[in-house]
C-alpha cells in the first residue's frame, strides 16, 4: 500500500542566550521515525495546570549525557530502543515531553486486546531482576486508553544498565491508533506531577540512582527524508554538531509540560496571531503545530490551505516556494519556520502529496492561549529541555537545527570545540 493510501484513516484520528557547559561525554540513543498514527493520542490531552509543582532533586556531579538515536518513517512519528529485564528484552518506545509514564505491552495482555498481538511484549517470567508491584494503572489519550499494573525491573537505554524502575505492563489497549502504531509503547520525560499512580519518572531515576548526572536532555529531529535514520535523543545535555549556536533558554512558566511563554506568531508580513502572548507547549509526542482555531484557520487562508478532513489542510506542493515564512517570537528571538518546514510532505513514485503542519484545537487554559510546537517545530529547532534544580527553575534551550549532511560533516570538529 503507498503511503498516501496509508496515511488516509490515520489522518481522520488524528531572553538569555546561553549555551551548554563543556566536558561532557555523549552517549547517543538512535531515533527511528514512523506515521503519525500514536502521535494523534496527544492531540486531545487534557491541558491543564496542575495543581501544586513537582519537586525537583539537586543535580548530580559530573557531567556524563547519554544519546539514544531515534528511528523514523514518513516524517511523523520519532521513536528508540529501550531494553526492559535481566537480560534485557527489547522494544521501541516513543520518547514523549508531555507525558511521565513509561509503559510496554504485556505478555500478559488480555486476548482481545489486538494492539498486543502487533508488537513486543515484555515477559515477566523472562527477567531475573523483575518484582512485582500490582498496582492498576490507567492512562486516557483522546483517541484510546490503554489499562494495565505497574511492575519494576531493570531499564536499559543508551548504554545506561541497571537502573530500577516502575513502569506499567498494559494488558489493555483500546484503540486502533496502538494496533498501527510502529512503536511499542511509551516513555514520558514530562515533569512527575503529571505522573499517573505517582510514579517516578524515568529521568529522575537515572538521576537519583547516579546513572545520569544531570536532568538534562535534548532532542534533534530529523526530518530529511533522504537519510534513513531519524536523529538523536541526548540525555543529560545536548550535542553543538546539532545545532547552530547560540542556544536561546526561556524559562518554563508551568513545570509540569514543558510549557514556555510566546511573544507572538507572523505570518509573512501581513498577519500576527498570538498577538497579545500566548502559552506554547512544545511536545515530541505531538506531530504537528497545534493553535486556536480562529487563528489556525486565519494561518491557513494566508498560506493558501485546502480543508480536507478532520481538521487537516492540504497544501498545493507546487506553491511551497512560493509560501510566507511562518515566524514565533520567543524570548525575545524570531524563530523562522519555511514552507519546507511547516509542509508535511509525502511521495511515492508519481505520487505526491502534501499536507500543513499546522492543526486547530482549543485548549481551555485561561488566562492566555496555548499553542502546542511538536514536531514540525522540534524538526527545525533543536530543543535542549533542562529541569534545573532547588537553585535554578526549569528552561527550554531553542537553537537551530544543522541540515543533516552539515551535521554529519561538522560533527567531530564540535564535538572536538566542546570537550576543549
Amino acid at each position: 500500500m503507498s503511503p498516501p493510501l496509508l496515511l488516509l484513516p490515520l489522518l481522520l484520528l488524528l531572553p538569555l542566550l546561553n549555551v551548554e557547559p563543556a566536558e561532557a561525554t555523549l552517549i547517543r540513543i538512535p531515533l527511528r521515525r514512523v506515521h503519525p498514527g500514536l502521535r494523534t493520542l496527544n492531540l486531545l490531552r487534557g491541558w491543564g495546570k496542575p495543581a501544586k509543582l513537582p519537586r525537583l532533586g539537586a543535580p548530580s556531579p559530573g557531567d556524563k549525557p547519554a544519546l539514544v538515536p531515534l528511528s523514523k518513517f514518513l516524517d511523523a512519528q520519532y521513536f528508540g530502543e529501550i531494553g526492559l529485564g535481566t537480560p534485557p528484552q527489547n522494544c521501541t518506545v516513543v520518547f514523549d515531553t508531555g507525558s511521565s509514564n513509561l509503559w510496554v505491552p504485556s505478555r500478559r495482555c488480555h486476548f482481545f486486546s489486538v494492539p498486543c498481538w502487533f508488537h513486543h511484549r515484555f515477559n515477566p517470567n523472562a527477567s531475573s531482576s523483575f518484582q512485582p508491584n500490582g498496582t492498576k494503572f490507567a492512562i486516557q489519550y483522546g483517541t484510546g486508553r490503554v489499562d494495565g499494573i505497574l511492575s519494576e525491573d531493570k531499564l536499559t537505554i543508551g548504554g545506561i544498565k541497571g537502573a530500577s524502575v516502575i513502569f506499567g505492563e498494559a494488558l489493555w489497549e483500546s484503540s486502533l491508533v496502538f494496533t498501527v502504531s510502529r512503536p511499542d509503547g511509551i516513555l514520558g520525560l514530562g515533569f512527575p506531577i503529571l505522573a499517573v499512580e505517582g510514579v517516578q519518572p524515568p529521568l529522575d531515576v537515572l538521576v537519583e540512582q547516579g546513572l545520569l548526572d544531570k536532568p538534562v536532555f535534548s532532542f534533534y529531529l530529523n526530518r530529511d527524508s533522504e537519510v534513513a535514520d531519524g536523529g538523536e535523543l541526548v540525555l543529560g545535555g545536548s550535542d553543538p554538531a546539532h545545532y547552530i549556536p547560540p542556544l536561546t533558554f526561556v524559562p518554563v512558566t508551568v513545570p509540569a509540560y514543558w510549557q514556555i511563554h510566546m511573544e507572538r506568531v507572523t505570518v509573512g508580513s501581513g498577519l500576527t496571531l498570538c498577538a497579545r502572548g500566548c502559552a506554547a507547549i512544545l511536545d515530541t509526542g505531538t506531530p504537528v503545530i497545534i493553535g486556536p482555531t480562529e487563528e489556525i484557520r486565519a494561518l491557513h487562508e494566508a498560506i493558501g490551505g485546502i480543508p480536507l478532513l478532520a481538521g487537516e489542510y492540504i497544501i498545493r506542493c507546487s506553491e511551497i516556494p512560493k509560501l510566507p515564512a511562518v515566524s514565533l517570537l520567543i524570548g525575545g528571538v524570531w524563530f523562522n519556520l519555511t514552507a519546507q518546514d511547516y509542509v508535511i510532505q509525502f511521495a511515492q513514485g508519481d505520487v505526491r502529496l502534501c499536507l500543513s503542519g499546522f492543526r486547530a484545537l482549543d485548549i481551555a487554559s485561561p488566562p492566555v492561549p496555548v499553542w502546542i510546537l511538536g514536531d514540525v517545530f522540534l524538526g527545525a529547532y533543536v530543543a535542549v529541555f533542562d529541569r534545573g534544580d532547588m537553585k535554578s527553575g526549569a528552561r527550554v534551550g531553542l537553537a537551530r537545527a544543522r541540515p543533516r549532511q552539515a551535521d554529519l560533516g561538522r560533527r567531530e570538529t564540535a564535538r572536538a570545540q566542546y570537550r576543549g
